[in-house]
């Protein structure tokens, strides 16, 4: 009996939804050491290749993965699915890197302000830093500590208010 019931069917692409999302994770870890705009792109199109859906049975609209089916159909010759598998891994393929690109378009501007700002930021506590008059006792400051901490400042709501007896 080679029909498969809409539950088998909904189980099948559980379990493989399970394992693409599994390999993915483990693709993120292999990859995490990587430049990052070097990074992304390799992880979008792992996730292109995983998950990716193609139609085989085009009355029954019944979808698998796009690189099962190309590699079923080019390794066994068991179908004539390959091209349209090809073509829709290519189809979402340039759909998600558009998106990305649209995306990078965004990121960049922004994170270069910011690294504008950070380095300004630094700069400025630099001079700040600079500045400060430079204390050249050698023995700690004239306060009343010995050990060379500056003096608590007076504060009212810090003096310690001790019992009497």
């Amino acid at each position: 009996m080679d029909t498969m019931t809409e539950n088998d069917y909904l189980i099948a692409w559980g379990l493989y939804a399970f394992a693409a999302l599994g390999c993915l994770l483990v693709w993120m870890r292999i990859t995490r050491w990587m430049w990052r705009w070097l990074r992304e792109p390799l992880r979008l199109l792992v996730a292109v290749l995983l998950f990716s859906p193609t139609i085989i049975d085009p009355v029954k609209e019944k979808v698998a993965p796009s690189i099962a089916i190309t590699a079923l159909d080019l390794l066994f010759k068991v179908g004539n699915n390959a091209w349209r598998a090809v073509s829709d891994l290519f189809m979402y393929g340039m759909i998600v890197f558009g998106i990305y690109l649209v995306f990078v378009a965004i990121r960049f501007p922004i994170e270069r302000a910011s690294k504008a700002r950070k380095e300004q930021a630094a700069a400025a506590k630099a001079a700040a830093r600079a500045d400060e008059p430079d204390d050249d006792q050698p023995f700690g400051g004239a306060g009343d500590d010995r050990y060379g901490r500056p003096p608590v400042p007076s504060n009212p709501q810090r003096l310690r208010v001790e019992p009497r007896l």
